[in-house]
């Protein structure tokens, strides 16, 4: 299901963090560099490594079209990178001259946030690359950073044990006491859930720490209700302090290294443990999912960077039969059918479709003319977007039914792909649709209707395996 498919040794001393983009891998040292790899083979780019910092890098991290890196250091700055070329683009002095232990870039690329020893956090204009607001946490150094999905806000972790949440204009609106013994790392679950009674749209947050723990909080803020954070549960496993953690792309899984050496795979529906990664021989300090990719990768003070692959099929195998059932939209209780809405930015559709009683059945069985005769949606807009999600949850029925693992459909042409390549919107594509899609759409993407930030289309070689190897099981 996982296996170690690669390990990088490039490094002269501890690795302290690793990134993806769709197409490269980050990682970065305490022996003052960052080096950059290719997904395709995992060579190292001709640029690599990439020098300026005079003391340790503690992090780094890719915009979210990966043309750009941010790095972090004790030297108190934050410094952009070109990735194509290695050119650096900027230096950012923590105006305290504190240690920069922690840097991260906001969804839409317009902000990234740097977070230092004496507890300052800043967020610089990532345009004009000059500061924007400072803030700073009452007590501790900052050792955590992560974004909301939506952009809207985004949380800090302090060695004190202190989550705290800002806004996007730097006003603090929350702060509690998460870990007793200090926060090591949070991260943000890209996929919604959703409040039963309201629609409106939650997120999922996990935060890990010295107290050997990895915890789960469910997380909202909207400018009418205000914010609310409320502890969920406690992933177990590990029996040393939880140094990382991250969140697969699909939200599917989650991951945690620890000062025990190992890595821990768990479900996130079930939080049961899916794989226990003992090949470390010392702590492990980062690890990281790519984007629409089954990799992994975990970093140590080893000096190396493992990079794991995940299996598709047998992935799916793992999970419940209750998240099994869950796929296929006929089973769909109200409430999923709610849950679905505000994934797909519909939540205002909520309280129509509950007085109607519209489950999983029934949302199949919609019609233009049941949505503006029976629902009384008057939009032609609103009702064509209501129509099109619903064709995309047939076709998708119909591939489960088939067997056919959804990951594997193209959601432009809706058939099993032959050459997977990831466009810059996250989401994988057929070459070919995807290509004719950009040059008559004006560079919207199929999956989310904004602009594309790049053109660009990375081959997916690791989703094209997959295929065929499935396609090798199924055919024979």
């Amino acid at each position: 299901m996982v296996k170690l498919i690669h390990t990088l040794a490039d490094h002269g001393d501890d690795v302290n963090c690793c990134a993806f983009s769709f197409s490269l891998l980050a990682t970065c040292s305490l022996d003052k560099t960052i080096r950059l790899y290719s997904l395709h083979d995992f060579t190292e780019l001709p640029h690599s490594p990439l020098k300026f910092h005079t003391y340790a890098v503690h992090c780094c991290c890719f915009s979210p079209s990966g043309h750009i890196l941010a790095s972090c250091s004790t030297d108190g700055t934050t410094v952009l990178w070109n990735t194509e070329n290695g050119q650096m683009l900027a230096v950012m002095e923590q105006p305290s001259g504190s240690p920069v232990r922690v840097c991260q870039f906001s969804p839409d690329s317009r902000c990234l946030t740097s977070g230092a020893a004496d507890g300052t956090v800043v967020l610089w204009n990532a345009q004009s690359y000059k500061l924007y607001r400072c803030g700073s946490v009452k007590d501790g150094s900052l050792a955590a950073c992560a974004f909301s999905p939506n952009g809207s806000f985004f949380v800090t972790g302090s060695s004190c044990g202190d989550l705290t949440v800002w806004d996007d204009k730097m006003r603090c609106l929350h702060s509690e006491k998460a870990h007793d013994l200090g926060i090591t790392c949070c991260d943000f679950s890209s996929q919604p859930v959703s409040d039963g009674e309201q629609g409106l749209q939650f997120f999922r947050l996990a935060s890990c720490g010295q107290d050997c723990q990895v915890k789960i909080w469910i997380v909202s803020f909207t400018h009418i209700l205000g914010f609310e954070l409320k502890y969920k549960s406690a992933m177990s496993g590990h029996c040393a302090p939880v140094l990382a953690c991250a969140f697969s792309h699909d939200g599917q899984m989650l991951v945690s290294g620890s000062v025990d050496k190992s890595v821990i795979v768990y479900d996130t529906n079930t939080e049961s443990i899916l794989h226990t990664l003992t090949q470390h021989t010392r702590y492990v300090t980062t690890c990281a999912f790519a984007p629409n990719t089954l990799l992994l990768a975990t970093g140590s003070m080893d000096k190396t960077v493992n990079i794991w692959q995940f299996d598709l099929e047998t992935l799916c195998q793992a999970r419940s039969t209750e998240d099994q059932l869950k796929q296929f939209t006929e089973d769909w209780s109200e409430e999923d059918v709610s849950t679905w809405l505000c994934a797909q930015d519909l939540k205002d559709l909520v309280g129509i479709f509950k007085m109607n009683n519209i489950d999983g059945k029934e949302l199949l069985n919609l019609t233009k003319e049941s949505l503006a005769d029976d629902l009384k949606i008057d939009s032609l807009g609103l009702r064509s977007k209501v129509l099109r999600k619903i064709e995309e949850l047939r076709t998708k029925v119909k591939s489960l039914s088939s067997g056919i693992p959804d990951e594997f459909i193209c959601p432009i042409t809706r058939e099993l792909m032959k050459d997977p390549v990831i466009a810059s919107d996250g989401y994988s594509y057929e070459k070919e649709a995807i290509e004719n899609w950009i040059s008559k759409k004006k560079r919207t993407s199929p999956m989310t209707n904004l602009v594309l930030p790049s053109v660009v289309l990375i081959p997916n070689r690791t989703l094209k395996m997959a295929i065929n190897r499935w396609l090798e099981t199924h055919q024979k």
